[in-house]
């Protein structure tokens, strides 16, 4: 019997959180919105996306979030007037970055009730089709899109994929972690998922980097999902469901993970992109050096 593959045509991206980590600084400004270099932490997601063929954004909001709409969608005034003043680098790169008219979809989370709950109030957008969930405070960097990795696949081996990299076996208790089965061209199966293992007990040193490719079978697990670790509705927590009725695969990504989460991974993200551009690098790698030698 053939196995038949649906085409992964959406991305639920959750932008409800407060950024409580970067206050002052998010006070205002949504922390989705705090720039790498010359775009917000958000854009680069949807550009991996959109590189990987997804052709509609949900975007689980919550409040003080507007300018993230505003963000992906025409600024009149603005485009006018660089059409005037013939910027038009600058104007291409703001047509470019737009999804399609009718791609993009906001709801509201209205309750911090975790990354399940956010998750499960996109079921209605979604429907009943696999989807792409995309973790925005986690930019990667490398020459290939981590999500057109999982993409291709998903489409040899269906099932449900998981986005992993490597960390020091010696931090694999601060991940989800998961064992590590048969090998695939790309990846492997997935032998067993587990949250933050006690020291010395994980099943391999692969960690969840924050982009899966999930059936939509796991919004009727989200609906009855109890509250797991931090009393919140975890996605880890129905994937581990999920998975005694399908199977789960690891997609490998061997580029660099940045957790813009945190400020520390912010910051090397700014530095890691603008020494990965031929316009800034000559303008910057001098006077990192002199930081780095003076630190």
């Amino acid at each position: 019997m053939t196995m038949t593959i649906r085409k992964v045509r959406k991305a639920v991206l959750p932008v409800a959180g407060l950024g409580t980590r970067f206050l002052p600084a998010t006070k205002a400004v949504p922390k989705e919105m705090l720039t790498v270099v010359d775009k917000p932490v958000v854009q680069y997601v949807v550009e991996e996306a959109m590189a990987a063929g997804i052709e509609h954004f949900v975007f689980v909001t919550g409040r003080n979030k507007a300018v993230i709409e505003d963000h992906f969608d025409i600024q009149v005034e603005l485009e006018a007037t660089l059409r005037e003043r013939g910027k038009t680098v600058e104007l291409k790169s703001l047509e470019d970055m737009l999804p399609k008219a009718g791609a993009t979809s906001f709801t509201r989370q209205q309750a911090p009730l975790g990354l399940g709950h956010a998750v499960w109030c996109a079921r209605d957008i979604v429907g009943d089709e696999p989807f792409a969930l995309l973790l925005p405070d986690m930019v990667m960097h490398d020459e290939t899109g981590c999500l057109a990795g999982m993409v291709d696949l998903y489409e040899k081996v269906g099932g449900n994929i998981v986005a992993v990299a490597e960390c020091d076996p010696e931090l694999a208790h601060k991940y989800g972690i998961v064992g590590k089965g048969e090998e695939l061209d790309g990846g492997f199966r997935i032998t067993e998922m587990v949250e933050k293992p006690e020291k010395g007990t994980a099943p391999s040193n692969y960690y969840i980097n924050g982009r899966y490719i999930l059936q939509p079978e796991i919004f009727d697990i989200l609906a009855r999902q109890e509250r797991g670790a931090g009393n919140e509705i975890q996605v880890t927590d129905a994937m581990l469901k999920l998975a005694e009725d399908q199977p789960f695969s690891a997609y490998a990504f061997s580029g660099e993970t940045y957790d813009c989460g945190s400020k520390e991974g912010f910051i090397l993200a700014n530095v890691a992109f603008a020494l990965g551009r031929s316009d800034i690098k000559p303008l910057v790698a001098d006077g990192l050096k002199n930081l780095i030698s003076q630190a």
